[in-house]
């Protein structure tokens, strides 16, 4: 259970202070997981702030070489080839742990047509995939709605095993492709978990748009939560009908009612917040 949780929520968990305390086999264990569901430039940058942190344990100056040392084999569990080009050039090139012909290599990787041999790993981990929760079984528009203006749409919903919520799908406009903001907010008895704030391109179609939160939120079973957005956009959208009040989605049994926070018109059986994406 406790690596369901460091892969669903990999870049939170990589980031906290206490991953600096694990041991170097824990490290390692964590590194070699394909599931890890992270940027790779943040598994690097915590695998330098671990590296930062022995040396003070093993009482080593933190330069880059002793940052290199303590790491030992873990540096080549970091799949360094796999991160953006810019992360590459602007982050692990320049964090001074890599030899000049690592370097080298790793830009020629990049950018050649006949590739150099690495040590460090080339294939992208898998990370996880999401899934999707969707609650309605059609969805229509008509000429005076979905209408928005700064008010929310909400849902309560409940799992009865723990899943993590990664953001919500989210239709789009009705009359033509058309931008929108959304504010996106999940909360447990009136405690806020999660929020984000982004746009999201509609192009017309009654397909559903994805708008994430900035990690995964941990949702336990057999308690409702509350799933909000408050959008703001000049064109109507498309809404769902014939809201189901219990969904089976990949093993996970989801829940829903109405929420007294949706001002805007959403429930159960019809409205916004079409979809929750999960790991599982």
């Amino acid at each position: 259970r406790c690596w369901e949780v460091i892969d669903a929520q990999a870049e939170l968990a990589l980031r906290s202070e206490g991953f600096c305390d694990i041991d170097a086999q824990t490290l390692e264990s964590i590194l070699q997981r394909e599931t890890l569901n992270a940027k790779e430039i943040v598994v690097f940058e915590a695998a330098l702030s671990w590296a930062e942190a022995e040396c003070q344990r093993q009482e080593l100056t933190t330069s880059t070489d002793n940052k290199r040392k303590v790491l030992g084999k873990a540096m080549f569990l970091i799949r360094i080839p796999t991160m953006a080009l810019d992360d590459f050039a602007n982050g692990a090139a320049q964090s001074g742990v890599l030899t000049l012909n690592e370097t080298n290599d790793i830009f020629l990787w990049y950018t050649a047509a006949k590739k150099p041999e690495l040590q460090f790993a080339s294939q992208p981990r898998k990370g996880l995939t999401p899934q999707r929760c969707h609650r309605f079984q059609s969805c229509a528009y008509r000429s005076n709605q979905w209408r928005y203006r700064g008010r929310c749409d909400s849902i309560q919903f409940a799992v009865d095993k723990r899943v993590f919520i990664a953001g919500f799908g989210l239709y789009g406009s009705s009359c033509g492709s058309a931008e929108y903001s959304a504010k996106i907010e999940l909360k447990r008895q009136g405690i806020l978990l999660g929020q984000n704030l982004s746009k999201y391109f509609s192009d017309g179609s009654s397909n559903t748009f994805p708008v994430w939160f900035e990690y995964p939120v941990q949702i336990e079973p057999d308690t409702f939560y509350t799933a909000s957005v408050v959008l703001d956009g000049n064109e109507l959208s498309y809404f769902g009908q014939e809201g189901m009040t219990e969904v089976q989605c990949s093993k996970v049994t989801f829940q829903f009612q109405c929420s007294s926070d949706s001002t805007n018109g959403t429930g159960v059986q019809g409205g916004q917040i079409p979809e929750l994406i999960f790991y599982a």
